[in-house]
């Protein structure tokens, strides 16, 4: 069974409705104690970084989900749920001297494209490395939908999964064991982001 993260933003809905269409088993996650029933879990969402971070702890996901990750179990990140879990990002700078951590499971930070068209809407291609298993069978270089004013800049080439352009090239999705995120959406993103869940869930 797949648990989907209900933490009072994102696009659940969009998400379950995927899982639907592949008739995969699935169903909100209500509380950081109840993450043990199920066996994957997927974190969807969009928003703020320090407002998304800020129900995180209060809520008590924050923990639940560094010790779920540090255990090596399935965990597919979406949008948000990329960028939390890096260790910073400037959407969050420092105040009163004190920043806003993130997750601080992935080394980098989260950083604001350049140009002043932003934030990134619609679709973009996506470069993959050979070696990743979440665009396993999908065409070298894909469509996803995409909408954020901030990328992923991690310290570690290696956890790269794939890249896209949008006035510099971007990591646009990470892999390292079980941990598994991307920046786009794939629930919106037709048949291609069908089977890149698809591959996630096998």
């Amino acid at each position: 069974m797949i648990g989907v993260i209900d933490y009072g933003a994102g696009n659940l809905g969009s998400v379950m409705n995927a899982l639907r269409r592949l008739n995969t088993p699935a169903r909100f996650v209500r509380g950081p104690e109840d993450m043990r029933g199920f066996e994957k879990i997927i974190f969807p969402g969009d928003g703020h970084f320090a407002t998304a971070m800020s129900s995180l702890e209060k809520s008590g996901y924050a923990s639940a989900l560094k010790e779920w990750i540090q255990a090596d179990k399935p965990f597919l990140g979406i949008c948000i749920g990329l960028q939390l879990l890096f260790e910073a990002s400037e959407e969050a700078p420092p105040v009163d001297g004190r920043a806003t951590p993130g997750l601080s499971i992935v080394s980098g930070t989260v950083r604001r494209f350049p140009g002043r068209k932003v934030p990134q809407i619609g679709w973009n291609n996506t470069k993959a490395r050979p070696s990743s298993r979440l665009f396993k069978g999908l065409p070298e270089n894909s469509f996803f939908y995409y909408i954020h004013s901030f990328y992923a800049d991690p310290d570690d080439d290696a956890v790269v999964a794939a890249e896209a352009d949008y006035y510099l090239t971007y990591c646009s999705a990470v892999e390292r064991g079980a941990l598994c995120a991307v920046q786009f959406h794939p629930e919106k993103s037709g048949a291609t982001g069908l089977k890149l869940l698809e591959n996630w869930t096998l």
